[in-house]
């Protein structure tokens, strides 16, 4: 592996990193005091050098940041989420506090993602209050609520196929597949017998979707079929806190741990595990692939580091 690109944060714990959409070697980084249970939350904006990592702007909230998204119409703007129940938009051109927030949930905000398909400028957040809602960011209030979670919602994404679709992950130990204009739940898969942290949708598949759980497992579902995972891959020993697909790589995934690990797999090989990457030393929360770069990932931990590097099992795959 190459080494890595290294920002320390002291006093900022990360929760999720995030490559821009349209800025080649930007990244955003949510981050919060005292792993989150307390003080305050800041956004880091951050750009590539020859050298390492700088901050190109750094943004503070008076509550922790659990999670950041990228507008897809504008290369400045990004969506936060916070512990107070708020979700925030920030322009980063510009060394201000947030062009708006939205305060609608009852708890904390746990995970917040922009739409990917055309047509469509929308925002979906899942909280701790059991809801879903989606926003529109250029109207103040939420457009809809979607009920149904049984416990704490800890991950919302769009499908980047399907316009108005988005899936759920909960501590009730379902997946939910949701449709804005059934306004509703679709599917409900009960995906694993232990609580669910993260979801991603294929790039490639648009019936394809990964969970990863609490009890350390990463199981590939096909909506056409959900009676049982078409895979599960073992390894992490500790719970897994975010799972994500390569924008490169029909079968390639990656996954993040309480285990202090970020996994590399390829769910389509007999021996599935790429490589497993050790260089925190805390949990490991944050993770994303570069939508550039085809070999690059970013990370982020609780030891108050981000990390930008190039995994060798991702050199030489042939894209």
């Amino acid at each position: 592996m190459s080494a890595a690109r290294t920002l320390r944060v002291p006093g900022r714990h990360g929760y999720a990193a995030e490559f821009s959409p349209y800025l080649p070697g930007r990244l955003a980084c949510a981050a919060a005091q005292h792993y989150g249970i307390a003080g305050c939350g800041t956004l880091l904006i951050l750009d590539q050098s020859e050298t390492g990592l700088t901050v190109f702007r750094s943004f503070d909230w008076n509550d922790g940041l659990f999670d950041v998204t990228w507008s897809e119409n504008n290369e400045h703007v990004v969506v936060t989420c916070s512990g107070d129940g708020s979700l925030q938009l920030w322009d980063t051109a510009k060394a201000a506090g947030p062009l708006q927030v939205y305060k609608e949930h009852a708890q904390e905000v746990y995970s917040v993602d922009w739409s990917q398909t055309r047509g469509e400028q929308l925002v979906v957040s899942g909280s701790w209050d059991q809801t879903v809602k989606v926003w529109d960011p250029a109207v103040g209030k939420s457009l809809c609520t979607f009920s149904g979670h049984e416990s704490v919602i800890y991950s919302t994404i769009w499908s980047p196929h399907i316009p108005g679709c988005f899936a759920s992950a909960s501590g009730d130990q379902t997946l939910r597949i949701w449709d804005m204009k059934a306004a509703g739940v679709r599917i409900v898969i009960p995906a694993h017998q232990a609580e669910i942290l993260s979801c991603d949708w294929c790039k490639y598949n648009e019936n394809l979707l990964v969970t990863g759980a609490v009890d350390c497992s990463l199981r590939g579902w096909d909506l056409r079929n959900v009676r049982q995972p078409v895979f599960e891959l073992l390894g992490h020993s500790y719970a897994i806190r975010r799972v994500k697909f390569s924008p490169f790589h029909a079968s390639v995934l990656a996954s993040c741990s309480y285990d202090f690990t970020v996994r590399f797999w390829n769910f389509s090989k007999p021996d599935p595990l790429l490589e497993t990457v050790e260089h925190h030393t805390e949990f490991t929360c944050g993770l994303d692939f570069s939508l550039q770069s085809p070999s690059q990932v970013a990370d982020c931990s609780w030891d108050e580091t981000i990390k930008i590097y190039d995994p060798a099992c991702l050199t030489v795959i042939p894209a």
